[in-house]
């Protein structure tokens, strides 16, 4: 491989291990500088493309979003040509814009990472030399092809084919919820399972090595271990971007949800992209699988078109255009019915499963977004083959203040004149504090206040930060900041307050305090709370000291029973 010096078009090379976004299967994601190409004069330009095959064509003005179309359609024809003069017959190319105008990105499969970088680094030389004119660039592809063709073949991609059943879980929230609920089901009926998440990877309930494992790492010591019989892997976004989905196929797939989370990073900018990213797991799901959707999230619903799996959906509606229209085609819905979670099927009747009151993890059915995690964790057991009996009896026994740390974990914390409700939460994003302040909303007692510890990571764009702090402020009567000052990521705590203050004063509130850890946003809070009052720290880092705290000053778990007596009051 040359040396990247030689190479000044070239931005950045990838060689992604697994399916990814732009095939589904290993491939190579190139980033080139299009400045040279984009400065070209038009006549020198159109020359350019007759050289390469393009025909009779219209550049547009040098700099121009018109010119960069073009150069990304001859960016195209020269990786090919270059190809074919290396020596490959057919190559498939994925061809896109950069994050910029002088940006592309170029996308091809690879099964040698030195003729796979030689490709890169050669299209990258072409790109280099459209200055000197069309017939400089046909000498140069002819000669970066014959150094192709000699290159050594390098490494194969390790991509793995397991041999035991996957289950692949992604979405913006709730992927960790569901991959543990998914594991104690399986486990409870007996089956040893391997999970990997943003929590760590778990074998057979034991945490084996904390961290952040939702790619293909994670999955590669899931299934690398010997007596694993189901694996179960969260899949996030920033694991199939720099190095593709762990797995070659899964069995099952699930998405719970698209919604705003980490825009701006990484190119992704919009929704729409975001949910083209997460699709990835669908789409190399097996055709004898089932892909598990949210059918009452349209970006998610909308994957069904782009697998070969048979499709699940789920949703809290049971008469949903959605679930009818999956119904009519033969696929499957699992749906609530007279309080219970229960699967539909062409031409048969409701399929009982369990009622919603009975599962701890739906607070006593008033999560909505949990209720739904049910629902999701109800469909994708199932299609891995377990019964009725083994799904209803792992989901009740599923207890979310214990088997789900840090996600809605809800305590009674006693105070000065009686006791208030703590709830600890991983909420890091609009949906999330949505979701919190429906929690804290729904076990408030009469002339209860809500009061929140607000915080999240500093890997956010500006409005994100402005939208917690309106949302805040709108749903909340006290609200304090807590940082997260591992997670600053780039941002100042001084920065972030100010954005979070001003979208808190676009509701009419002006917060005064904010701290250094969640901590010290717990103890704050926990000072001012009266009997009845509902305590929340969105949780990020300081957890198993949160957890520690609450312990120490006899706070105690609510379980199922305690649960159901809030919500009831």
């Amino acid at each position: 491989m040359a040396a990247a010096s030689t190479a000044r078009s070239l931005l950045e090379l990838r060689l992604l291990d697994g399916p990814n976004l732009y095939f589904p299967r290993p491939a190579a994601k190139v980033t080139l500088d299009l400045t040279e190409l984009l400065g070209l004069p038009v006549a020198a330009a159109r020359a350019l493309g007759a050289e390469l095959g393009l025909g009779n064509t219209r550049p547009g003005p040098a700099g121009s979003v018109f010119r960069q179309r073009f150069a990304i359609r001859l960016v195209t024809q020269s990786v090919r040509r270059l190809a074919r003069a290396g020596g490959a017959t057919r190559l498939a190319v994925r061809t896109r814009a950069g994050q910029g105008v002088n940006e592309v990105v170029v996308a091809y499969p690879w099964r040698n990472a030195g003729r796979a970088e030689g490709l890169a680094y050669g299209l990258a030389r072409v790109l280099d030399s459209v200055a000197a004119g069309p017939a400089a660039v046909a000498e140069m592809i002819i000669a970066e092809g014959a150094a192709l063709a000699g290159a050594p073949l390098g490494s194969a991609p390790q991509v793995m084919r397991p041999k035991i059943p996957v289950v692949a879980i992604t979405g913006t929230n709730g992927k960790t919820t569901t991959a543990r609920m998914i594991g104690h089901v399986a486990r409870r009926a007996g089956t040893l399972v391997g999970w990997s998440s943003t929590d760590g990877v778990y074998i057979d309930g034991q945490l084996v090595e904390a961290g952040d494992f939702s790619g293909p790492s994670g999955a590669s010591r899931v299934l690398g271990h010997p007596d694993v019989e189901l694996a179960v892997t969260e899949t996030a976004r920033g694991g199939i971007l720099r190095r593709g989905v762990g797995v070659a196929y899964n069995d099952v797939s699930v998405v719970t949800n698209i919604s705003a989370d980490h825009l701006g990073l990484g190119g992704i900018d919009t929704l729409d992209q975001l949910a083209e990213v997460k699709a990835v797991i669908t789409k190399i799901t097996k055709s004898d699988g089932w892909c598990v959707l949210n059918a009452d999230d349209p970006r998610t619903f909308a994957m069904r078109l782009g697998t070969k799996a048979q499709i699940w959906v789920f949703t809290r509606d049971p008469d949903s255009p959605a679930g009818r229209s999956v119904l009519s085609e033969g696929g499957r819905m699992t749906t609530l019915l007279g309080g219970w979670v229960c699967v539909l099927t062409p031409r048969a009747d409701p399929l009982q499963v369990v009622e919603v009151i009975d599962v701890p993890m739906t607070l006593a059915g008033l999560s909505r977004v949990n209720v739904e995690n049910v629902l999701a964790v109800t469909s994708a057991t199932l299609a891995l083959g377990f019964s009725v009996e083994q799904v209803a009896a792992g989901l009740r026994s599923f207890d979310p203040n214990q088997s789900n740390p840090g996600r809605m974990n809800i305590w009674t914390l006693p105070v000065a004149g009686g006791t208030i409700s703590v709830v600890i939460d991983l909420a890091h994003n609009e949906a999330g504090l949505e979701a919190l302040l429906e929690i804290m909303s729904g076990i408030r007692p009469p002339n209860g206040r809500l009061l929140l510890g607000l915080g999240t990571a500093g890997d956010r764009g500006d409005e994100v930060f402005v939208r917690l702090g309106e949302t805040a402020a709108v749903g909340a009567d006290l609200v304090e900041i807590v940082h997260k000052r591992n997670y600053l990521r780039g941002r100042s705590m001084a920065e972030i307050n100010d954005l979070i203050t001003a979208g808190a004063a676009h509701a009419g509130m002006k917060i005064q305090r904010w701290h250094d850890s969640e901590l010290d946003g717990l103890v704050s809070l926990a000072d001012q709370a009266q009997h009845g009052d509902v305590v929340a720290i969105m949780t990020h880092q300081d957890r198993e000291e949160l957890d520690r705290w609450l312990v120490d000053h006899q706070a105690t778990r609510d379980d199922a029973d305690a649960l159901r007596a809030k919500v009831a009051v």
